[in-house]
């Protein structure tokens, strides 16, 4: 009997140890289950790698400024050709990272061929167009926008794109066009992927696409940037730009954009204004992260407007403003580029050398020099005359009576010598101390003993002109006057 349940014991332990194998096999099986779950999950939601951004712009558009600005890099150089830089792309969820490459063409339609080694028939279905337009110059946006998207359409019209593989992107760029949702409105979703859609959603009827709307339908998604939104407030102040102006501009930008399926967003690196948008909306079409911000047209200055939101009814709002100019009006005839005054010669002046410049004013200071000699040698003739050695004692008065008639000789004569001059005022002054017989000398010598006989005294002649010496050196008598006679009179 003590056999038998010995035997039972040890069958009944043999039991419980094959239920506990059982049971951790299934725990370690699910184990694997999970791990191997999340691995799938986790290559599901991985980022994907090798997307491309293609930028277009003018000259000083500010196309590289702004992507260093999403690279977090300060970029002070300017490039030249194509330039190259890349974007970070980090899923805070799931933390993993990847990199988009960016490609920035320069501004001048020489570099069009160099777009071969950045775009080619296997990058462009992974590739985002970027054109760059400048608001400080409104009056270029358009005609810039014209020009690059039609280097962006020929360029992958040379790429030979067999037709059934660019009908598929085309038509995913419709399907894409017609199924967006405002944030608010679409299903939650995982925050990595925007695209996981439920059955309700897909059975939701699709909106057939206007006339207008992806005309030009490029296969690639394409993002419309106005940079340097803060010169709005420079237009208005210096260029009387009113509000009709910039819903004007607007207008025709939008009905741009429906052309291509396009985006528009307006930034500011300098007011830093939606530059972490931008950098989202990016980062969501090229890598599929969720965008939870919805359309804006409030702000002037601050314009977001998502591909897929905007239709030719909510474009129709703009009119409203419209006084001075139609909707129909060419771009160019009401958005103009500001008159700047020219000079009457728009010849360009080249500088000449600067050696060959110092030798011509040499020589011309010469000849300056020359010309003033010659005309300086007759005036020093005429300042050598002997009138402040005359003003000694009573010659002094001799020198100064005759200051009026010495004009009317003339003096560019070359005998106004010194010897003529002082034998000149040496007879006048002669005849004016002489004898009262002579001719001249009477005349005054008589005025002068009337007017001392008529006084009642003699006066010494010589003497009372050495007393009105001091008065009539500095005193210029009138033509034909005797000093005698305005003194005694």
């Amino acid at each position: 009997m003590a056999h038998v349940p010995a035997k039972k014991t040890v069958g009944a332990a043999g039991a419980g140890d094959t239920q506990e194998n059982s049971s951790g096999d299934e725990d370690e099986q699910n184990l694997w289950s999970s791990i191997l779950s999340e691995v799938s999950t986790r290559s599901h939601s991985k980022l994907p790698s090798g997307k491309n951004i293609l930028v277009f712009g003018e000259d000083g558009s500010g196309k590289t400024t702004i992507m260093a600005k999403l690279q977090g890099v300060k970029h002070d150089k300017k490039g030249r050709g194509l330039e190259y830089l890349y974007l970070n792309v980090r899923d805070e969820v799931s933390d993993d990272m990847t990199r988009c490459n960016v490609w920035i063409l320069g501004g001048d339609l020489y570099y069009k061929g160099l777009l071969k080694f950045a775009v080619s028939v296997e990058s462009l279905r992974d590739t985002l167009a970027v054109f760059v337009v400048d608001m400080s110059r409104p009056w270029t946006i358009m005609e810039s926008l014209q020009k690059w998207t039609s280097v962006l359409r020929d360029h992958v019209n040379k790429l030979k794109i067999p037709p059934e593989e660019m009908r598929k992107m085309e038509q995913k760029m419709v399907k894409d066009f017609q199924e967006y949702t405002e944030p608010e409105e679409a299903t939650p979703a995982s925050p990595q992927r925007s695209g996981g859609r439920s059955g309700v959603e897909e059975e939701r009827v699709l909106i057939p696409l206007g006339d207008n709307v992806l005309s030009h339908n490029l296969g690639i998604p394409v993002l419309i940037v106005c940079t340097k939104c803060d010169a709005i407030s420079a237009l208005e102040r210096d260029h009387d730009y009113r509000e009709e102006h910039f819903d004007f501009i607007q207008f025709h930008i939008r009905q741009f954009c429906l052309q291509y399926g396009a985006a528009l967003i307006y930034t500011s690196v300098k007011e830093g204004k939606n530059l972490d948008l931008l950098y989202k909306y990016i980062v969501q079409k090229l890598c599929g992260l969720q965008l939870t911000t919805p359309a804006l047209v409030v702000e002037k200055d601050a314009i977001f407007i998502p591909s897929g939101w905007d239709n030719e009814k909510k474009i129709a709002i703009l009119h409203e403003n419209f006084t001075t100019v139609k909707p129909e009006d060419p771009f160019e005839d009401f958005i103009m580029k500001p008159s700047v005054r020219k000079l009457v010669d728009d010849k360009e002046v080249v500088a000449e050398d600067d050696q060959v410049f110092l030798m011509k004013l040499q020589s011309s200071l010469a000849k300056l020099s020359a010309v003033t000699r010659a005309t300086e040698s007759p005036a020093r003739a005429v300042s050598g005359s002997p009138l402040p050695a005359a003003r000694t004692g009573p010659a002094n008065v001799a020198s100064v009576l005759p200051t009026t008639t010495v004009k009317t000789p003339d003096m560019k004569g070359a005998a106004a010598n010194e010897g003529v001059l002082a034998n000149f005022f040496n007879s006048l002054l002669t005849k004016k101390t002489g004898s009262p017989g002579t001719h001249g000398a009477g005349g005054g010598g008589g005025g002068v003993q009337g007017a001392a006989k008529k006084a009642g005294q003699k006066l010494d002649f010589q003497a009372e002109l050495d007393k009105k010496t001091p008065k009539l050196d500095t005193t210029v008598m009138p033509n034909n006057t005797s000093p005698t006679e305005n003194e005694f009179d």
